[in-house]
């Protein structure tokens, strides 16, 4: 342990230890921990011991005594697996071990962001094509009827832009959820009759819900979404044809399992009967746009989207084999309350709304649909005329673009409840609302992710206090 004469230098120690952005701790000289900072609490997780006097050794697989080298993390740890361990000597019988991830782990990282850009560019790249010919052959069409069949492939590369968009922003945990107190049997039910008509006949799907049925605390969409990828997936892996298992049931983790920390789960499976994820695909079955059926239409953001909605909400995904196929099973957290009641937004008059966004072919679009709805739209090309213009304008509802030049949708927003105190806000962004800089809960202003259709528009325009943000 740090001794007296060091008072002073014992302060200094501890001031250096908790300044470092890296992982670090103090340690003396039989290794044994005697301070140590929230940047290395937070890497090797609450499942390893960390208090004064513990033995940092039993951080690692090896029982080696420390020494700087590369060293794993030991099971149940919340880290990188491989780490860079640096020993630096302090004197009076002190020591900074710092850690870092490995050289091998951060050049994995950079692959797969290259991997990740490279499958953004050829997507994009791909559907952007598509809009293009589809224009031109649009400009050409000969009667109504071939124009309205170039619009419906346009309107498909749309739909196809925007589903890659929010796969990577599931995947990277910015998706915007709301959250309910779910009953998981009953969600799982619902989904089954869809997904009996979906995945086709030659398809047997078979669901075992444990009872009595458990809640969890998640997006009922999302929530959705994650069963659809999964059991296509299933699908794909069958090659079509086959059974698909999904079962609900509680675990009780007592102690780390892997990634995943004690607690109370629910558990819901989706297994195969396919040939199994061979042992080379398993470790890199999440990584985004990695796929073993490219000359098959897959896309590689199935499994990712999955795992990252689900990180979301605070739960973990485990893939493995089975006896005769592939078994994924999601762990969310149980949750208590009352469960949400499915119900049907009321109707919406005519609201008056001033409708903000630097681009003119956007704010021309937007005005369009909103009148179409029956709204009374005002206009304006930035944060600083809307300004000019909110008195006048006297809005029920301020609709402004994120991202402007000069005043953004935020500043304006905050200047116009000022000014309109009743008015509502709702804010369009491209980015994902948790990138944003706003305090959603706290000023109540909705959110709407570019790109979103007419409807969805007209839909968060007439959504009141309903379609606030939740993060």
């Amino acid at each position: 342990m740090l001794r007296a004469p060091g008072t002073a230098r014992r302060e200094g120690m501890l001031a250096l230890l908790h300044a470092l952005p890296d992982a670090a701790a103090l340690v003396d000289g039989a290794g044994r921990v005697v301070a140590i900072n929230a940047a290395c609490r937070a890497l090797i997780g609450p499942a390893l011991r960390a208090a004064p006097g513990d033995a940092a050794a039993a951080w690692f697989t090896s029982d080696a005594p420390l020494a700087s080298g590369t060293r794993a993390l030991a099971d149940g740890s919340d880290g990188a697996a491989s780490l860079d361990v640096a020993l630096v000597p302090l004197g009076d019988d002190v020591a900074l071990l710092r850690l870092s991830a490995a050289r091998a782990a951060q050049e994995d990282r950079l692959a797969l962001v290259g991997r990740m850009a490279g499958g953004v560019a050829h997507d994009f790249n791909n559907l952007l094509g598509i809009m293009s010919a589809a224009t031109e052959l649009a400009r050409r069409a000969p009667d109504h009827a071939a124009l309205r069949a170039e619009l419906q492939v346009m309107d498909h590369a749309t739909d196809r832009g925007a589903a890659l968009v929010r796969g990577l922003l599931a995947f990277s945990r910015q998706q915007v959820l709301a959250p309910e107190v779910l009953d998981v049997n009953a969600r799982v039910a619902a989904m089954a009759e869809m997904l009996r008509r979906l995945l086709g006949p030659r398809i047997s799907l078979d669901v075992a819900l444990e009872e009595p049925g458990r809640q969890v605390k998640a997006d009922p969409t999302q929530l959705d979404q994650v069963l659809l990828n999964l059991a296509v997936n299933a699908r794909d892996a069958m090659a079509g044809a086959g059974p698909i298992r999904i079962a609900t049931a509680t675990r009780l983790v007592l102690r780390a399992e892997s990634a995943v920390p004690p607690g109370r789960y629910v558990a819901i499976s989706v297994q195969d009967g396919g040939p199994g994820i061979p042992a080379n695909v398993l470790p890199r079955i999440f990584e985004p746009f990695f796929t073993t059926r490219i000359d098959k239409g897959g896309t590689g953001l199935g499994l990712a989207t999955v795992q990252g909605i689900v990180a979301q909400s605070g739960g973990h995904v485990l893939a493995e084999n089975v006896s005769g196929g592939a078994r994924f099973t999601v762990l969310l957290p149980r949750a208590e309350g009352e469960v949400a009641a499915a119900g049907v937004a009321p109707a919406v008059g005519p609201l008056r709304v001033l409708l903000v966004d630097d681009e003119p072919l956007l704010l021309r679009a937007g005005r369009l649909a909103l009148e179409g709805a029956g709204h009374q739209v005002v206009v304006a090309e930035s944060g600083e005329e809307a300004l000019e213009i909110l008195d006048d304008a006297a809005p029920d509802i301020l609709v402004s673009d994120m991202a402007m030049p000069g005043m953004d949708g935020a500043a304006l927003a905050a200047a116009a409840v000022v000014r309109r105190p009743g008015a509502r806000v709702l804010l369009l962004s491209g980015y994902a609302a948790a990138a944003l800089k706003v305090d959603w809960a706290a000023t109540g202003w909705a959110y709407l992710a570019k790109p979103f259709t007419p409807d969805a528009l007209c839909a968060a325009v007439g959504a009141g206090q309903a379609a606030k943000t939740r993060t």
